[in-house]
């Protein structure tokens, strides 16, 4: 069996077994290339189908005792969260549970990521005062059901009325969904060593 007759036959019984969300954009990786399987790409299409920015989509990956974004690439190198840290995302990978937060920005966190710049960056140079305001978070599981990375959605605002709806128990459904297709996708295709 191909690693895209894994992944639909995962997806259908995702989608039997109750999680009836639907992801139409990520449902077209099905159709890629594996080569064409990046954290950019996958990130890309989840945000599509999320109704939020490329830059709103995060995607870590455990490497030894921390958390390293692979999305965005900025964040890439701006260093690791430690698995021990009370980071919302070392929370979701050491309990393997996930959350959907919608008052994140009255929640004590670390902001270190929220001032990099992301994506298209400002012409006058200035910082975005857009601050995450909304998030989800969820674990992210290899073939062999053992949690190697975290997904994170987040809605971005200067207060929490101008970044949008809520997230509902819906999106964090789909969100899982997305999870598990990522976990999949990434380990099939070796885009994360």
């Amino acid at each position: 069996m191909s690693p895209a007759d894994d992944l639909k036959r995962i997806w259908i019984s995702e989608q039997v077994s109750g999680a009836s969300v639907a992801l139409p954009a990520l449902e077209r990786l099905f159709t890629l290339n594996s080569e064409d399987h990046t954290p950019q790409i996958v990130c890309a299409q989840l945000a599509k189908d999320l109704g939020v920015r490329d830059t709103e989509v995060g995607s870590l990956w455990i490497q030894g005792e921390s958390l390293r974004f692979l999305f965005p690439t900025e964040l890439s190198r701006a260093g690791v969260i430690p698995l021990s840290s009370s980071a919302i995302a070392a929370r979701t990978a050491k309990t393997r549970r996930s959350e959907r937060i919608n008052n994140f920005a009255q929640i004590q966190h670390f902001s270190v990521f929220e001032m990099i710049e992301l994506g298209n960056a400002r012409s006058d140079g200035q910082c975005d005062a857009q601050t995450i305001q909304k998030m989800m978070s969820v674990p992210i599981y290899s073939h062999k059901g053992k949690v190697c990375g975290v997904l994170q959605v987040s809605r971005k605002g200067f207060d929490l009325d101008s970044a949008g709806p809520d997230f509902t128990t819906a999106d964090l459904q789909r969100l899982e969904l997305a999870a598990a297709v990522v976990g999949r996708l990434l380990d099939h295709t070796g885009s994360v060593s």
